[in-house]
């Protein structure tokens, strides 16, 4: 129920007027850590200090204009020489929809195609974003076209939450295609989504598997410890090394886990969205996972005069 309220209140206008008016807004920069370019590029040189590798997203989605879809293009055009004149150890994560996926198939890839074109004479990998369901077969469509023109610097994302993800993975190791997979953010009915958390994370568990064994590079998204574990312990079993792939988290979420990961030898990547619309991804991102708001809550109490309540901020 909490996870169903959060996504609605993603994306309800009242609601964002009411939060941009509260101390959310600025706590949300440990999510996001700014909305320009630079604040990236900054918070991306910070992660790499850290042995963490970044993926940077200009957070927008859901574009109809083609003007301001080219325009998305152009900011991930300067993200890119951003990473590569600042030996910024990352790449790119772009959300179809904001780039023209709405417009159209052939627009999206007409317009994706610089930036594409640019990254592969540097070596630089962008990730297709996946969205609610009913982007899925476009966007692996629109993986698979360019895929097909000799684009090997690109690879999709599958939901765990989404039925017929196993039958997507088998498909794109097929092709050879690197994968990020998550368990997905949006509210989608039961028939073509799983509803309950043990089925998404067994069905996560299942294709995590597959792709470490028949993939190529896989990237696994996720915080939950217990299916880090259970992940590292199937890789150790089955010959897997930690150069095979690596483990995926949001950027201020369990910082923690991230580090120790990177201490053990695991390749961490850390995914950093920029941009004014930061709004629907929080909301989204507290429903992803709802122990978020309890984060939020704390931090509300220990910066307001009643800080001294919060046990943290005892004093001893």
């Amino acid at each position: 129920m909490l996870r169903r309220t959060l996504v609605h209140l993603s994306e309800s206008p009242t609601a964002k007027a009411v939060v941009t008016r509260t101390p959310l807004r600025l706590m949300s920069r440990r999510f996001v850590p700014g909305e320009t370019v630079e604040d990236f590029l900054r918070a991306a040189g910070e992660a790499n200090a850290l042995g963490l590798a970044v993926t940077g997203n200009y957070l927008g989605e859901a574009e109809h204009d083609e003007r301001t879809a080219r325009q998305a293009v152009a900011t991930y055009l300067r993200i890119l020489e951003g990473i590569l004149g600042r030996g910024i150890r990352g790449n790119i994560s772009v959300k179809p929809t904001q780039v023209g996926l709405e417009i159209g198939k052939d627009f999206l890839k007409d317009n994706l195609r610089p930036l594409l074109d640019r990254a592969r004479e540097r070596d630089v990998f962008i990730r297709l974003d996946m969205e609610s369901s009913a982007w899925t077969q476009k966007t692996l469509e629109v993986f698979e076209e360019l895929w097909a023109e000799g684009y090997r610097n690109i690879g999709p994302v599958l939901q765990s939450y989404l039925r017929r993800t196993l039958d997507d993975a088998r498909r794109m190791n097929e092709l050879g295609a690197r994968v990020r997979l998550c368990k997905g953010a949006y509210v989608e009915p039961p028939h073509l989504a799983f509803q309950e958390k043990r089925e998404v994370d067994r069905n996560y568990l299942e294709v995590a598997k597959l792709l470490l064994s028949q993939g190529v590079y896989p990237a696994l998204a996720t915080h939950d410890e217990r299916i880090i574990d259970s992940l590292k312990r199937f890789a150790r079993e089955n010959g897997i090394g930690p150069e095979g792939f690596e483990f995926q988290m949001l950027h201020g979420v369990r910082r923690d886990l991230q580090q120790q990961l990177t201490r053990e030898g695991y390749n961490v990547r850390v995914y950093i969205p920029f941009g004014e619309s930061w709004y629907p991804y929080l909301m989204r991102r507290l429903a992803e996972r709802p122990a978020n708001v309890l984060f939020f809550v704390g931090s509300v109490v220990k910066d307001s005069p009643l800080g001294f309540l919060w046990p943290g901020n005892r004093r001893r």
